[in-house]
């Protein structure tokens, strides 16, 4: 008789208290988070068996939820341990794991959101890649939109949110256009992020990276943490499209893939049109921390 399939085995998500298959985890209709995009989250990922850079998840998902006045209900040891059950009832190895709070929904016809009891899920699925292998290997095309990036005066870009209309249009514009992906504007002429990721360019030796205007992701911090280590000169500031497209090496930085190699900007090839050698250090290294028990936290699965 064939094995029954394990339903858990596709991912498993924490709703209203309970872990069931991410095939039946749902929020309600009428959640402000779904009508209103009114949340915040955070990602980390496991990596053989391990949460890579968890305290710097938590810390940045608890300020986030400061900022956007909600309240998660759970302190950061009892999310730790919901989101290592996430991960350990679907025997994932290898997993990309969700924490959100929803603002909820306020009493019936109210439209004040202090009336509205904040709401936790989560949820750990196979490891998510931005790029796939192919893309990894050659390097992206990356096209720098027309779409401005929402300022930060009116959405906090540091504070994880799920305001991603001007990136979607944008990561569709550059998909028509057949590049791989896309990095917006300030409106200013300097590039500021993309759909999930940072960028970084490369020139003469300098790693450059956007200082105001973006999410200061937790991959972003790894490869700054990890090019001062290396003693390499690291510029926080604003950075020109035109600097970008003229750049010796560029690369993304985000938790679905790490460091992911840029070999083209718009029409212009970079270097040798092949990921660079600063790249590929920054890229190995970046993994080798992974195995560093200082930025990693097994997850006991049991019996699994």
């Amino acid at each position: 008789m064939p094995a029954v399939p394990d339903p858990m085995a596709d991912g498993v998500a924490y709703v209203r208290g309970a872990y069931v298959p991410i095939a039946e985890a749902a929020i309600p209709i009428t959640d402000w988070g779904f009508l209103r995009s009114d949340a915040t989250y955070d990602v980390v990922t496991v990596w053989e068996g391990a949460f890579f850079r968890l305290d710097a998840h938590l810390e940045r998902f608890m300020r986030s939820c400061e900022r956007f006045r909600l309240d998660p209900g759970l302190t950061p040891a009892q999310i730790t341990e919901v989101l290592a059950e996430c991960v350990r009832r679907s025997g994932l190895r290898r997993s990309y794991v969700e924490m959100i709070v929803t603002r909820g929904q306020p009493p019936w016809g109210s439209r004040d959101p202090r009336q509205a009891v904040n709401r936790f899920y989560a949820f750990a699925v196979p490891f998510v890649w931005i790029a796939d292998e192919a893309q990894r290997e050659r390097g992206l095309h990356l096209k720098v939109s027309a779409v401005q990036r929402i300022p930060a005066s009116s959405v906090d870009p540091k504070a994880k949110n799920y305001h991603w209309n001007d990136l979607t249009m944008g990561l569709l514009g550059a998909l028509d256009a057949g590049a791989d992906t896309v990095v917006l504007g300030d409106g200013s002429g300097n590039v500021v992020e993309g759909p999930g990721f940072n960028i970084f360019c490369i020139r003469n030796g300098v790693l450059v990276t956007p200082e105001e205007g973006v999410l200061e992701g937790i991959s972003r911090r790894t490869v700054i943490e990890m090019a001062r280590s290396l003693r390499m000169p690291v510029e926080l500031r604003a950075l020109p499209a035109d600097e970008l497209r003229s750049a010796d090496e560029a690369f993304l930085t985000s938790s679905g893939g790490g460091v992911l190699p840029v070999t083209r900007v718009d029409d212009q090839v970079l270097g040798t049109g092949r990921p660079g050698p600063v790249t590929q250090r920054l890229l190995e290294r970046y993994w080798d921390w992974h195995r560093d028990p200082a930025y990693s936290q097994p997850i006991d699965y049991g019996s699994r």
